[in-house]
């Protein structure tokens, strides 16, 4: 399958227009409807429905849409790189969770800029789970992983920074006059939790129950959207304090858990694998700069 094939496929899937794509594609519309059928007979789908005023993908055509912008950002990253390798110039792709200790990783990235101007920064939000996923495919550099989490893959380095977890509730609950939150104040509430299901365990572990009965109705992958749930009365929110800049305490508050439940976090890269020279540069910066700051 040629890139120019999957280019092409993104630019129709894109417009939704034979027309408009050919026209931006700056080929004609018979070449690029000979090109798009020789694209399904490749891959063996029907990619597209046809229609009088537009083009709509199929299922597997939306399979191929995520996969190709997965393909070609990594083949146009890996060109980048590759022409800035005498240069301290490029892009580093960060995946990032809602975390405290992302404000020590934006400080390390502002005194990194400072002294690369030239090299760019490219930031990615996700849980933990999806973000080793994307260090697996080579779409980000680096990752800020929240613990729990396997490493065995990877080269890391531990940050000083805990990720202390509580219950975020409406205003109006009596919880919110509690200065914490214990595990019998939670005991038959329904929970809004992380999807990650090593989260889920530390969670149950904590509220001493099993896994399988921590009256989870809800879970959710990033904090911003689970924060209006617990506005709107759908349950109680156990998550990092570093949701707290979501919060409109007029509606909704935090309170930490009692006694203390803390994770640890840390930055993440692949083992053996060479990045680019400026992902070098900057987990050399990383090391440089929590050496000393804790020296």
């Amino acid at each position: 399958m040629e890139t120019r094939l999957l280019r092409y496929f993104l630019t129709v899937a894109h417009e939704e227009n034979i027309t408009r794509a050919a026209e931006i594609l700056h080929i004609t519309q018979p070449t690029l409807s000979r090109q798009l059928a020789q694209l399904e007979d490749e891959t063996g789908v029907t990619l597209f429905i046809r229609g009088k005023r537009k083009i709509e993908l199929t299922a597997e055509g939306m399979l191929l849409r995520r996969r190709a912008e997965e393909i070609l950002s990594l083949i146009d990253k890996t060109e980048k790189e590759l022409l800035t390798q005498d240069e301290p110039e490029g892009s580093i792709a960060i995946g990032c969770g809602e975390l405290k200790s992302f404000h020590l990783v934006a400080q390390m990235m502002k005194d990194f800029a400072l002294r690369y101007p030239k090299i760019e920064f490219d930031l990615y939000t996700g849980n933990s789970d999806r973000l080793k996923e994307m260090l697996e495919q080579g779409l980000i550099d680096i990752a800020l992983l929240l613990e729990p989490v396997s490493i065995g893959k990877y080269e890391f380095i531990r940050l000083p920074v805990k990720e202390r977890w509580g219950i975020v509730m409406p205003a109006a609950s009596p919880l919110a006059r509690k200065n914490a939150v214990t595990a019998a104040d939670l005991e038959g509430l329904p929970l809004i939790g992380n999807l990650r299901t090593t989260i889920q365990r530390e969670l149950a572990s904590w509220l001493h129950r099993d896994a399988e009965h921590l009256n989870l109705h809800f879970c959710h992958d990033l904090a911003a959207n689970a924060v209006v749930m617990v506005e709107h009365g759908l349950g109680y929110m156990l998550t990092p304090e570093q949701t707290i800049p979501y919060l409109d305490e007029s509606k909704v508050v935090f309170r930490p858990l009692e006694p203390e439940l803390a994770f640890g976090t840390l930055l993440a890269w692949k083992r053996y694998a060479p990045g680019s020279n400026a992902a070098e540069k900057f987990i050399q910066h990383i090391k440089c700069f929590l050496s000393i700051k804790h020296s």
